[in-house]
């Protein structure tokens, strides 16, 4: 059962949003979330759910291929709409397997991409050029068709977070992925409460303007899901 507190905004009548952090390669907490969420929505159906992935799908845990693969094949989620953000590993990832750059070859591996390359059955030692073929296509398009943000109501789900000061329709896709400082300390009002991943906490934050929902799951912390719906918020966490 969720335990409900007071949250940053208020949703809309009828709607539920179920936002997840970053998963990078660990399956089996995914897969346990999920079930958490479909039994949640099972025993308490709301009139329009939601499930945001935050990204991070990939690089650091064993599973980087698998959880893709469990992604495309539709997780047993019976949510009205799925949302798969972008994260800033996909963005190294594509750069570097996509876009055949070698530095970006180098950042990526250095980042947990040959944990990820594993996952496909790609040892380091196989050139970048190489990585695109042996990487099943619709893992790539999968990839490729990352949104990197998704509105919904007073809140604005995004991988990294948004750059104070600056309107949410003239953000930037590097931030967006990217950003740290100043977004973390900062007290502004930013047009949206922001729910977001991409920089590891032990425990959720909830801010007047941002909710933080990265709790190192591959570093051995639990993989969380903040649930809102009306002017409250609680967590799942596998």
């Amino acid at each position: 059962m969720i335990e409900f507190t007071a949250a940053p905004a208020t949703l809309p009548p009828g709607d539920r949003v179920y936002a997840i952090g970053d998963i990078h390669g660990c399956l089996d907490r995914l897969v346990a979330l999920h079930e958490m969420i479909a039994e949640d929505i099972a025993e308490r159906p709301a009139e329009r759910s939601i499930l945001v992935h935050l990204g991070d799908y990939v690089d650091r845990g064993a599973d980087s291929a698998q959880v893709i693969d469990w992604l495309i094949n539709q997780p047993p989620v019976p949510a009205d709409e799925i949302v798969n953000l972008m994260g800033n590993h996909e963005h190294m990832m594509l750069a570097a397997v996509v876009g055949i750059d070698k530095e970006a070859a180098s950042q990526w591996l250095v980042n947990g991409g040959a944990d990820s390359l594993l996952s496909w059955g790609i040892s380091r030692t196989v050139p970048p050029a190489e990585w695109a073929a042996r990487i099943p296509r619709p893992h790539l398009f999968f990839l490729r068709d990352l949104k990197i943000s998704r509105r919904v109501g007073p809140y604005l789900f995004v991988h990294a977070g948004v750059r104070p000061g600056i309107p949410l329709d003239q953000q930037s896709r590097q931030d967006m992925l990217w950003i740290r400082e100043p977004f973390l300390s900062s007290k502004a009002d930013h047009g949206a409460v922001v729910v977001h991943g991409h920089t590891p906490k032990r425990e959720p934050i909830v801010l007047p303007n941002r909710i933080a929902i990265d709790t190192g799951a591959v570093l051995g912390g639990a993989l969380t899901c903040v649930v809102l719906e009306e002017d409250k918020l609680g967590f799942l966490q596998a």
